[in-house]
């Protein structure tokens, strides 16, 4: 499926690398519209247009593979954030990746160094691209060389080791992103952008509110939308209160102006031309873009803001993380996996299809290979090989399944070994929960909303920003109540 996919992106927008002559010439309007091409109409919209006169140029897309992600702990305690499974069935990595596919662009580097194996695992299984089709989805570790010892210092030095992988197929542009977020953009509008405003860096900007704000690069801009301040993550209430943007400089990105979203904050997806980012790096002292890279450059080069008025979150705490999964359950939710134009992609797993007997279940997302007995779910999103036995009750929970099914042989074992079998067990309530993988829930286990409660942690279980955490393959014994 990936492949046709690429192979459907490359026949109407991109390149060979090679320039070469059409056989049959084709005059394309400016703004998009059908054409003659052989005999036949075809409708080009005013972005694929753009690309496709853009097709003898090469982009390159670097995602980074994100930190320690201390503050998505337990969930980060076997794996990086990009491998942090949403949705049910994806994981945030899929996300950029997924962007970067649709949008017609098929070489990607992934910068990797914590925690790395489930990622590389993923990533080696999902994206292979054919022999033909030229793309390919590096992963870059952090590596030791004669002229480096270090592991990635910051985002701009994680580019800096591998600028030479980066810039060897000689591209023009190179877009980073950010492997811990999600929302849908098509980076060919984004591009389109970059090149009418003949901008050396652009970076993508989101409203958010003054209670995200100090956690944010903020900007400022003039009325062409060129970056004439940037502060990274202010916390003083005085800089917060310059760093405020003009709501008319908000109307005219095209956010709707809304009184608490007044920040226009960087979404840590740049877009550099590829002489633009060397010359960027040069100094090497410098190992964060936010921080040092894009405010000592906002002089050096012509640098724009690009208004994305789309979903946007960045999944960085475990309550942000709760919480869009949560959203996700909602009728339409804020962003929806079910665009078949642009499709979010991730490992086929071949599993049978879930079973449900005399269940009740309102407003879920399910997932493959799960069993529902004599249960009641609400408000729940269920990954694959998810199992809820009889009398159980879960609301507002993410279960995160299991990596093996269980059959009649690992049963009899957990019988000899005095443990409940991977899922939920009978007559267990959950509610505002997050049940990692192979988690081991007894019988009559019952864990109650703790918005009230402070960070604790207990035997088997964690409690962040009022939210449980089962962590993973963690057994919980018959009749626990936290």
């Amino acid at each position: 499926m990936l492949d046709m996919r690429q192979n459907r992106i490359r026949n109407r927008v991109l390149q060979p690398n090679k320039p070469a002559p059409l056989a049959h010439p084709v005059n394309f309007p400016p703004l998009g519209g059908e054409v003659l091409v052989r005999g036949s109409r075809l409708y080009f919209s005013p972005c694929l247009f753009y690309i496709l006169s853009m097709r003898y140029k090469q982009i390159v897309s670097v995602i980074m593979g994100g930190g320690k992600g201390v503050r998505l702990f337990p969930l980060t305690q076997g794996r990086c954030k990009p491998a942090v499974p949403i949705g049910g069935r994806y994981r945030l990595i899929d996300i950029p990746i997924s962007n970067c596919i649709n949008s017609g662009i098929n070489k990607i580097f992934v910068l990797t160094q914590f925690n790395t194996a489930s990622l590389h695992r993923h990533i080696e299984r999902t994206y292979r691209f054919d022999s033909f089709s030229e793309g390919y989805c590096a992963i870059m570790a952090a590596e030791q060389t004669i002229d480096n010892t270090d592991w990635y210092q910051g985002t701009a030095d994680a580019v800096r080791q591998n600028l030479r992988y980066i810039l060897a197929p000689d591209p023009e542009l190179v877009i980073i992103l950010s492997g811990d977020q999600l929302y849908r953009m098509d980076f060919g509008e984004l591009i389109k952008f970059h090149r009418e405003n003949q901008a050396e860096v652009t970076i993508c900007v989101h409203p958010v509110s003054r209670e995200i704000a100090p956690s944010m690069g903020l900007m400022h801009v003039d009325e062409k939308l060129r970056v004439v301040q940037f502060v990274e993550k202010p916390k003083e209430p005085a800089l917060l209160d310059q760093m405020k943007a003009d709501p008319k400089a908000l109307e005219r990105c095209g956010f709707k102006p809304e009184s608490h979203k007044l920040y226009m904050a960087n979404m840590g997806i740049y877009l550099f031309n590829a002489d633009s980012l060397r010359k960027a790096l040069d100094d090497r002292s410098q190992i964060d873009f936010g921080k040092e890279v894009i405010p000592a450059n906002i002089a050096k080069h012509r640098m724009f803001a690009y208004p994305f008025a789309g979903f946007w979150e960045d999944i960085g705490t475990i309550k942000a993380f709760y919480d869009v999964n949560m959203e996700l359950t909602r009728r339409p939710p804020p962003f929806s996996f079910f665009d078949p134009q642009a499709p979010i992609y991730t490992r086929p797993r071949f599993l049978p299809p879930t079973k449900i007997e005399n269940a009740s279940i309102i407003s879920s997302l399910i997932s493959e290979g799960g069993f529902y007995e004599d249960c009641k779910i609400n408000r729940c999103v269920l990954s694959d090989r998810s199992i809820v036995r009889e009398g159980a009750i879960l609301r507002d929970t993410y279960m995160m399944g299991a990596d093996d099914m269980e059959g009649r042989l690992e049963r009899e074992e957990n019988i000899r070994m005095g443990r409940p079998d991977i899922g939920i067990g009978p007559g267990s309530i959950i509610e505002g929960a997050i049940i990692d993988k192979g988690a081991r829930i007894g019988e009559n286990v019952k864990i109650r909303k703790q918005s009230d409660k402070p960070d604790r942690d207990g035997a088997c279980y964690y409690i962040r920003d009022g939210i449980t955490i089962i962590p993973r393959r963690a057994i919980v014994p018959d009749g626990t109540e936290i």
